[in-house]
């Protein structure tokens, strides 16, 4: 699934001691956890969206603990 403001894919980050996460863009967030619970993807949203620079916002999903991130880029991989 490509990102609709970058036109890059979409990518599960696994950096740092919080978890997977996704950065998404508002827009594409309902698209996005509608194939994680049809998957059955354990996931919350951050509260709060960011914009940067006048940039569209980006909201962030937490994917579950437990939670296995190379399926979950493969799902995004998926989304033509």
């Amino acid at each position: 699934m490509l990102d609709t403001t970058t036109d890059k894919p979409l990518n599960v980050s696994t950096d740092g001691d919080a978890g997977p996460y996704i950065m998404v863009p508002v827009v594409q967030l309902e698209t996005v956890k509608v194939l994680l619970n049809a998957n059955q993807v354990p996931h919350w949203v951050d509260e709060e969206a960011i914009s940067l620079d006048g940039k569209p916002e980006v909201a962030v999903i937490n994917l579950g603990h437990g939670s296995d991130p190379t399926k979950v880029q493969n799902l995004l991989d998926s989304i033509s």
